[in-house]
């Protein structure tokens, strides 16, 4: 059976998040399920692409899949709420590339539950469609 992760702690509390925690998830639990498929919920982050946290999360992510980090074989990222929510069209370009980067067959279509916030399925596949419809750099220079 698959496991689902929510990576991201609580975003209200203000808990410490990036890339000592992904480091944590790579080193000691990734090993405690080698031959089980992960899912990472919202490309590691909490819905939205607006905290910067997140990206320092992935670029752990990233690095482990260029080196071929094993732990990272059957290591998949859902894409449920990143694109649609908060100032995701500005950051549509850093988003494409960080998807390319972890490896576009390791991206799953995802959407958060209709309502409040939330788009809906259909408006959620459209911003989703107009995000793998961007072109971007090769090179991404993250802080």
């Amino acid at each position: 059976m698959a496991i689902v992760v929510h990576m991201r702690p609580s975003v209200t509390r203000r808990r410490e998040y990036g890339a000592n925690q992904a480091r944590a998830f790579l080193n000691k639990v990734l090993p405690a399920a080698p031959d089980v498929p992960i899912q990472i919920a919202h490309i590691a982050g909490a819905g939205g692409y607006d905290d910067p946290s997140v990206d320092q999360a992935l670029t752990v992510f990233v690095d482990a899949i260029a080196n071929r980090n094993r732990r990272m074989a059957r290591v998949y990222f859902d894409v449920s709420g990143v694109a649609g929510l908060g100032q995701w069209v500005e950051k549509a370009n850093l988003i494409a590339t960080l998807i390319r980067q972890l490896g576009v067959g390791r991206i799953l279509y995802g959407s958060d539950g209709a309502g409040g916030s939330n788009p809906s399925p259909r408006e959620a596949w459209a911003a989703f469609r107009r995000l793998s419809a961007v072109r971007c750099r090769i090179s991404h220079d993250r802080e």
